[in-house]
């Protein structure tokens, strides 16, 4: 599934805030298409901090952060936007859905922004919808389904303007167990068909289920990195 392309890379990255410690040090990472990586750590590891970075939402105070072949380090506040609008899809804990929308016009949204005809953006949704198995919700609002629900909306709504990458933080920390469990098959099979993945965890299970890979963050500097078949220490 995996090819040689990569979709992340991120080199000597070190992000400080102020006089405390750096939240990160000294980290490279390197992702390959259609790999599924889990970011896991303790609070305050790093974690947050390197999901940031790839999103564009934060700068590393030194080294860079390349991804989809574009230096997102380098971007200005309209080229991040423009940059998560187009390359990457993000998937949040508590959903992040607007509930005055309905569930469609929230799948709808990325693809409004990005510029894309109201017809393609409308077939586009349909067909998510029902790969997804929501698309019975399609006039409902958010406020009328169950967690897990409101998480395949989510990722419809990510996966809307088709990324190279999908993050997610903590998709299943909002969850009982069973839409827990309904979110991981999700986002496995999303992966098996070749989705690019990283997801930040504390879900040993949606680690355990989706991943090909582990990252594992010690304060702010990666200490393990486990292929399922291999693992490296450092």
């Amino acid at each position: 599934m995996a090819t040689n392309a990569p979709v992340i890379d991120i080199r000597e990255v070190t992000r400080t805030y102020g006089e405390g410690p750096p939240a990160l040090t000294d980290v490279s990472l390197t992702v390959h298409t259609g790999e599924a990586v889990a970011v896991l750590g303790p609070s305050g590891s790093g974690k947050s901090t390197l999901l940031n970075l790839i999103a564009g939402l934060d700068r590393p105070s030194t080294g860079s952060v390349t991804v989809d072949g574009l230096r997102v380090d380098g971007l200005n506040e309209s080229g991040s936007a423009r940059y998560r609008r187009t390359r990457i899809g993000m998937v949040f804990q508590f959903f992040n859905l607007l509930d005055d929308l309905t569930v469609l016009d929230n799948v709808l949204l990325p693809a409004q922004l990005a510029g894309v005809s109201r017809a393609e953006a409308r077939r586009r949704a349909a067909g998510l919808l029902e790969h997804l198995g929501i698309d019975r919700h399609a006039g409902t609002h958010p406020g009328r389904l169950s967690g897990g629900e409101r998480q395949r909306v989510a990722v419809a709504r990510a996966l809307m303007n088709r990324p190279a990458l999908l993050l997610a933080d903590e998709p299943t920390g909002a969850l009982d167990s069973a839409s827990g469990e309904d979110v991981r098959k999700l986002l496995t099979g999303l992966n098996t068909e070749g989705q690019t993945l990283v997801l930040v965890t504390h879900d040993l299970r949606l680690a355990e289920s989706c991943a090909t890979r582990t990252v594992e963050l010690v304060d702010g500097r990666i200490v393990r990195d486990t292929h399922r078949a291999t693992a490296v220490a450092r």
